[in-house]
């Protein structure tokens, strides 16, 4: 068991984060999950991924993903919700030079106003390398995607480049961060890349550049981008170092010039060759950021991690303390999908998952409040539940206002099935979890499905989307609203 951490304030008592009974006066009114419309010849989707939501008002979202047609290629998809109504779905047009099976798919997705979105991700040219895109919507219309122009140093043959996340400011004005090949085929290097656009048009892509402790092929995969402002924007990651040791990364842009990566600073109890890594980032607009990650103790404890930073400025991480129950090893796990939020700087909420004292998987919520992170707490599963699951546990989080978050997870019901389960916190206190109603005739979300993306535009308005599994075995789209 780990000691309870207090922290006393100016004028706030930090304590224990809480779980109460969920009630009629404390959960949001869900509504049954709906059917995902796909486009016509879809079978479903692939390992049930729709990874990416953004939504610029009430009823008014795009999401993102892939879908799989009789042919079993795969194309990428956007999801429209308009006025709380979703509409006819969109295929993307691949890049000139794709593939007959593009195997597109959007992993990023960001809007900045109603019908202008950016999405990014993969896809196959006809020379089976695997490409980096970015698609822009215009006026409500999806333009052709395009190819991502790579640095100089990159593979021709064999590439495999992708952009793992997008974000928009304005209309026409977003950053994005991927990887890539670099090198020749007998020696290829792994490494990351920021692209921007200005006033409409995509640069090409710009190494990121390490510092001088980096492996020869340091391995770089770089996880989220998020921005405070136009041209000041962080993201995250991880490198390996010349140790062989993984490292969390960090970059930073600055008034629109990007810095070179940064090694996050990890706490004290860190081991020296502690596997650190960066999954997720949250930034308040006008503020600062803060990211989310994991690394393991001197103890070799795998725990989970947070720093915030502002303006390149970056504090040194800090240990987030799982449940009172946790095992001795919590092996903390991070979906890497956007289980943080923030409602304001040194006011934000994650989740993930853990290993109890008793050996079972176990979801957790923790929360920081005025600048401090209070112990983390279990999340609380409906009754008759197992655990959360080797595949379940929070995955996604929104914070509407401070100490008012919502979330999506998923865990074991009693027969052994994955389920979809949605949490609430009011005033600071996270209600146990209440079991998404899915589609008729589905019993499960099976082990790849569940809420991906939650996005709560007011403390009562909010829309999730995922997938499940329906009794043909076909992984379907979701789509659930409060």
């Amino acid at each position: 068991m780990k000691p309870l951490r207090i922290a006393v304030m100016a004028i706030t008592l930090v304590t224990l984060s809480t779980i109460l009974p969920a009630s009629a006066s404390t959960t949001l009114a869900w509504k049954n999950a709906k059917k995902a419309v796909l486009p016509s010849g879809a079978t479903g989707l692939p390992s049930g991924y729709l990874p990416t939501l953004s939504c610029v008002s009430v009823g008014n979202c795009e999401a993102g993903g892939a879908y799989d047609d009789a042919g079993g290629a795969v194309h990428a998809l956007i999801l429209n919700e308009s006025n709380g109504t979703w509409t006819t779905p969109t295929t993307l047009k691949a890049p000139a030079g794709a593939g007959s099976n593009p195997g597109m798919t959007v992993l990023g997705l960001s809007c900045s106003s109603l019908g202008n979105c950016s999405a990014a991700g993969s896809y196959q040219d006809a020379s089976t390398n695997v490409q980096a895109f970015v698609a822009n919507e215009v006026s409500g219309t999806w333009l052709t995607a395009s190819e991502i122009s790579l640095p100089a140093n990159s593979l021709t043959t064999g590439q495999n480049a992708f952009l793992r996340s997008v974000t928009c400011s304005l209309p026409g004005d977003c950053s994005a961060v991927g990887s890539y090949l670099a090198g020749t085929t007998a020696a290829p290097r792994n490494l990351g890349f920021v692209a921007n656009e200005i006033r409409g048009t995509w640069s090409s892509a710009s190494q990121i550049t390490l510092s001088a402790s980096a492996n020869f092929n340091p391995f770089v995969t770089i996880n989220q981008i998020a921005c405070s402002s136009i041209g000041n924007c962080v993201g995250d990651g991880y490198f390996i170092d010349a140790n062989n040791v993984t490292q969390g990364l960090i970059i930073d842009e600055v008034n629109r010039n990007w810095q070179p990566g940064t090694t996050l600073t990890l706490p004290a109890n860190a081991s020296a060759y502690a596997g650190a890594s960066l999954s997720e980032v949250a930034c308040v607009k006008g503020s600062g950021c803060t990211v989310y990650g994991i690394y393991s103790s001197n103890t070799g404890a795998v725990e989970g991690l947070s720093a915030s930073g502002t303006s390149g400025h970056w504090s040194r991480s800090v240990e987030l303390t799982m449940p009172l129950n946790a095992g001795s090893n919590p092996h903390v796990f991070l979906y890497g999908f956007q289980g943080i939020d923030c409602s304001s700087f040194g006011n934000c909420a994650v989740g993930g998952q853990y290993l109890d004292n008793a050996g079972n998987y176990q979801g957790f919520l923790d929360n920081k409040v005025n600048g401090t992170w209070s112990q983390a707490v279990e999340l609380i599963l409906p009754t008759g539940a197992r655990s959360a699951g080797k595949n379940g546990g929070v995955v996604t989080i929104s914070c509407p206002s401070n100490g008012n978050c919502r979330g999506g997870a998923a865990y074991l019901d009693g027969t052994g099935a994955y389920q979809a389960l949605v949490i609430v916190e009011t005033n600071g206190s996270w209600h146990q979890g209440t079991k998404v109603v899915l589609p008729a005739g589905s019993t499960t979300v099976g082990i790849d499905g569940g809420i991906y993306a939650l996005v709560c535009v007011t403390v009562n308005s909010c829309t999730a989307t995922g997938s499940y599994l329906e009794p043909t075995a076909f992984y379907q789209g979701l789509t659930l609203s409060s």
